[in-house]
């Protein structure tokens, strides 16, 4: 699994979560089914961009906003790894 996809996954479930939504209300908004949206989810997908559309709708989103929050997501990680590598240390 890339990391760039369980980023993803972690990201869209925050959004999900967020919203109050199980993944069935999420899949219905986005026209998806149910176990894709678990998948995507869970970083075992990589999402095409029909898909990141309708995700990124039905959140109300932007496809380039869904994308950013993934970005600062990927970003917070490596400063919590740091920071664990430092207590390490």
């Amino acid at each position: 699994m890339s990391k760039l996809c369980a980023s993803f996954g972690v990201t869209v479930r925050q959004l999900r979560e967020a919203q109050g939504w199980s993944q069935e209300i999420l899949a219905e908004k986005a026209q998806l089914n149910r176990s894709y949206v678990g998948e995507v989810e869970r970083g075992k997908v990589i999402p095409s961009l029909i898909t990141l559309d309708k995700l990124a709708s039905a959140l109300g989103l932007k496809i380039s906003d869904l994308l950013a929050q993934c970005e600062r997501h990927r970003g917070q990680q490596a400063v919590y790894k740091l920071n664990l590598a430092s207590i390490a240390c």
